[in-house]
Formats: C-alpha cells, structure tokens, sequence
C-alpha cells in the first residue's frame, strides 16, 4: 500500500488494525508526494476523497507490454490483495466514514506481524531525541575513556565514506550488467532480478566491511560507531524537513542504537551484558531498515539499485557494534601479530565481495532473453496526412538489431506530432500507409474586438486509443478553453514552445469531443495541429514481424501508430 490521502492517521489505523497482510510505509507515501508521477487514484485526491492505493511490486519487466497477462499474475499476491481488500471493506461498512479525515498523518512501517504506526507529529520530537542520544554517547564514551574529540570528529567524517561508496560501486556494478547486456537498460528491471539484487547487497557489506578494516584501529571502533549512528541522526533530522514520513528510518536506528550504547557503557556487571545491549540496538535497525531495503530493489528497478545500496549501508551502520564483534581485537597487537589481525580482519571484506562477482555472474548466467524473456525493443509509426511523410520511431538510445534495421538518425518530432512529447527520438523513413488524419470540424466562429471563439468538433476517422489538438503559438495566444461545456485550466508550455497549449483525450468517444477555444489571434488563419494514436503494427507497409526472442517494452507509446494533420482555421 503505497500511498494515501492527507492526514490519513485514521485511515492507516484502520488499514493496520483491519487487513490481514498490511505491507505498507509512510515513506513511499511522502516519495510519491514529491514526485511528479500521476496514479489511478489521482484525480480522486484531486477532489478530496479518503483513500488508499495498492499495487504489485514485483516483475517490472513485464510492466505494460504483451507479457503483462493474466497467466503471469502471481496467484499469492492476488491473493493477498484480495484478502486485504475484502478485510477493508467490511471494515469500512461498520465504520463512520466522516471519522476517517484526521487531523494530521501517521507515520507506519511493516514489522514481522502487522505494521508499526505512531503519529506524525512525533516525528520531530523523535528526530532530535535520536541526534541528543547520539551526542551523549560522543560525551558519554568520551568520558569513560573509549575515545577522544579528535577521533569523534574523524569517525563522523570517515562514517561518510561507506555512505558514497556503495551507491557508486552500486551504480558501477550495474553500469558493468548493462555493457554486457544492454537490452536491460529498456527495462523497469529484468526479468530475474534477485541474482542482481543479491550482488548489490552483497557490494554494499564489502564496502562496509573494506572500510571498517581499513579505519578500526587508527580511529578507534567506539568512535567510528558513533559516527555511523550521527549520520543516521542528521538524516533523520533532514527526512523530518523534507519528507517527514520517512524520518522513521535514519531517527529510530540512531535513537536506538544511541540508547544501546549508553545501556553498554553504564553496564557494570561482568557477562553479555553489553554484548546483548548492542545486539537489541542493532536489532531495531534492521527491524526498521530491512523491509525497506526489500522494497525498493522492485520499487525502483535496478537502474537504481544505488538507493537500495545506500539504505543497506545505513543499516550496516546501525549494526556497527555487532559488525565489530567479526573484527579481531587488535588494538593492542604489535608486530606480526597486529599484521594477522588486520588480514583477518579484511577477511569480512573479501568474503563479501567475491560474493558479490559470483552473485552478478550468476546474475548473468541465468538472466538471458529468449522467446520467454524477449529483449525490449520500441517502435513508433508516424504518418504525416498533410504531407505524406511517414516515419519510424522509437526511444532506444542505443538500438537493438531489430530497432536498427528501421531507423537511421536521430531528430525532434514535436514540430510535426507534438503529441508525442519533445525528446528526440531515432528516425527513419516508412512507406506511407492509406489513414484518414482525425477531423476538426468548426462548429461556430464569432469574433468581438481583439478575441475570436471557435467551437470545433474533434472526431477520429478510426478507431483510436488517443486523440490530440494543440495550438500553433504563432498563430494565436489561447485565452481560454472549454471542453464538454466544462472550463479547462492550463498552463503555457516553457520556453520558446511551438504548439504551447495542447488537449489530450484518452478514448475518445466515436462520435468526437467538443471543444471551445477563445484566442487573440496573430495571423489571418488560426493553425490547430490535430493527432490520433492506436495501437499495433503489423498491417503496415514495411513492418517486419518482430523474431521470437524480441519483443516490446513497457511504455505507452510502444507499438502506437499515429496520424497527424495541421488545420488552418
């Protein structure tokens, strides 16, 4: 469950107290805040609703391309979605919905067993407790004698280094699976990713380890863990500015962690003491850390396996103390005897990084396309009916074999369809198709002083998932816009933009959508460029079907058709 309407304390507390597998983090709630992305659930938000969104999380590979089929849906993911929703429902039948608005947002993360919730407002107070925790442990391992200010300050400097490591030896690993495989880079992720996930994982303990090996003894261990558990604090505090349901995650490891520490350095009692206190303390940042590491490898694909390999070197940093106890004491070896200390102590190191070259070779052995895991490829048809121009497109930067063989260079369309966006695309020349353009039919013209208001009919000549009319800004400035008898609001396009204003309307109907523009016209004739979009290639001239073991990749425009022509007016 990945995102929410505002102020949903309430709404998360049902969710939590009522679904019988509620997976779900405040965090990936205030990521989708930020972010620009619409969802299904966006223009019920828009207006105001209380609800939750859910959605599969695995299996990016197959996201929006032939393959995304019932067969391929995972039956205990189905399961639990429908186990979830039916739970929800009875729930939200016996409930006084007007109580579900709250005040304010829940801040929630999954534990083993049900979902951890406290109120948002306790993110602050939370968030300095962990940065005040973790200074009285500087003072308090200070005081007894495990450590000095110099070396505090050098510890919280050095606890930096792993924090920028592993998401670039991450960013590295990855970069090295593309140029052996590049298909994988048109993908959400590929097809069998855990091999990968493993290896980054496995990349991020070699930094971890290498670094602690590497530092342990000139700055001290006592030092180097509170300056592991400082940066999660100061994160913390920056998740509590920035995307306060997220601060959980860096705020409870360090508070946890902190508060360990004091525990071990006040326990004066011979045993595990200390041992146990650390181990607890370590305990709660995996708790924390952990689901989230899990998530977002399928969240965010692994092109951005750096922000997986960031989260799991904030948890090796909350576990610091327990990953001492694999490093020999050596602090008062000499000689030889402190030369076999420090190799024993890379053992961790090297261990973990050839772990991590044999997990992405396995990656690649097993993860190879074939007639069941096609190779991505993109695919556009675009036919200007103006002027008999048509063209292949497609959005790979580099080009599969069977992309290459219908595109030839590299141009901007978005002079000719700009419904189709405005990067630049690869192009070549296709035969031109027998297809109708959609029709713009003007429906009244009146003019009053400097303004004209044409009411136009857009109408597709065939069957259509998307239809699109934009305004030459040339020609005219629009002033206003009413579609269906419904006022639209817009904004102009940045920048030195031909077609600044344009309508897209999903599934349209056969019979056409109305629409009214008033603009001040700039020249005698108003230009209106309309477009249509469908979906399929095969009945086209030129178009050779694609091999068994090539296919297409998840975007909206893969495979689209599309028929455009300027009207002047």
């Amino acid at each position: 469950m990945f995102e929410t309407s505002r102020r949903n304390a309430a709404l998360v507390g049902t969710f939590g107290r009522a679904a019988p597998h509620p997976v779900g983090t405040s965090f990936a709630v205030e990521v989708y805040r930020l972010l620009p992305n619409d969802t299904d659930f966006t223009a019920f938000l828009q207006e105001g609703f209380v609800g939750l969104n859910s959605a599969y999380l695995d299996g990016g590979a197959i996201y929006h391309t032939p393959l995304d089929t019932p067969e391929s849906m995972d039956r205990g993911s189905l399961q639990h979605h429908g186990d979830n929703v039916l739970a929800l429902a009875r729930e939200f039948g016996r409930t006084d919905l007007d109580t579900l608005d709250a005040a304010h947002d829940a801040t929630y993360f999954p534990v083993p067993g049900g979902l951890v919730r406290h109120p948002g407002w306790l993110t602050w107070p939370l968030a300095l407790a962990g940065l005040l925790a973790v200074a009285a442990l500087g003072w308090a391992a200070r005081r007894r004698g495990r450590t000095s200010l110099p070396r505090l300050a050098a510890g919280f400097g050095l606890a930096a280094v792993p924090l920028v490591v592993a998401p670039l030896a991450a960013w590295l690993l990855w970069a090295a699976v593309l140029a052996v495989r590049p298909g994988h880079a048109e993908l959400l992720d590929p097809y069998r990713p855990g091999w990968y996930r493993l290896a980054v994982a496995a990349l991020a303990g070699a930094v971890l380890f290498g670094w602690y090996a590497l530092t342990r003894r000139a700055v001290g261990p006592a030092a180097l863990a509170v300056g592991g558990l400082g940066w999660l604090a100061l994160v913390g505090v920056v998740l509590a500015l920035v995307a306060p349901g997220g601060s959980y995650l860096a705020t409870l490891p360090a508070l946890a962690g902190a508060v360990a520490g004091l525990v071990a350095l006040a326990t004066r009692i011979a045993g595990p003491g200390p041992v146990v206190a650390v181990t607890a303390g370590a305990a709660v940042g995996v708790l924390v850390l952990l689901p989230t590491v899990v998530l977002l490898f399928p969240a965010l694909g692994m092109g951005m396996g750096a922000v997986a390999a960031l989260f799991t070197t904030m948890l090796g940093l909350a576990a610091l103390p327990v990953v001492d106890l694999l490093h020999p004491q050596a602090g008062g070896a000499r000689g030889m005897a402190a030369a076999r200390a420090r190799r024993r102590g890379a053992l961790p190191a090297l261990a973990a990084t050839l772990a991590a070259v044999v997990f992405a070779a396995v990656g690649l052995s097993v993860d190879r396309f074939d007639a069941a895991h096609p190779v991505p490829t993109h695919l556009m048809y675009a036919l200007d009916a103006g002027t008999g121009q048509a063209r292949w497109l497609s959005h790979e930067t580099d080009p599969q074999p069977w992309t290459d063989g219908y595109v030839d260079g590299t141009e901007r369309v978005d002079d000719d369809f700009p419904g189709l966006g405005d990067a630049e695309l690869l192009t070549g020349p296709a035969p031109r198709a027998d297809l109708p353009a959609p029709k713009v039919e003007v429906l009244a013209d009146t003019r009053a002083g400097t303004t004209r208001t044409l009411r136009l009919r857009l109408t597709p000549q065939r069957q259509v998932r998307l239809a699109t009319l934009h305004l030459d800004a040339n020609t005219a400035t629009v002033q206003s816009m009413v579609v269906g008898g419904r006022p639209v609001h817009f904004d102009r396009i940045a920048g030195e933009q031909r077609w600044d204003v344009g309508l897209v309307f999903h599934a349209p109907p056969p019979e056409g959508a109305e629409i009214t523009l008033t603009v001040t016209p700039k020249a005698e004739r108003v230009a209106l460029r309309a477009m249509d979009a469908s979906d399929g290639l095969a009945a086209l001239p030129g178009f050779r079907p694609r091999p068994k073991d090539v296919g297409v990749v998840g975007s909206h425009t893969s495979e689209m058709l599309a028929v455009a022509q300027t009207h002047h007016l």
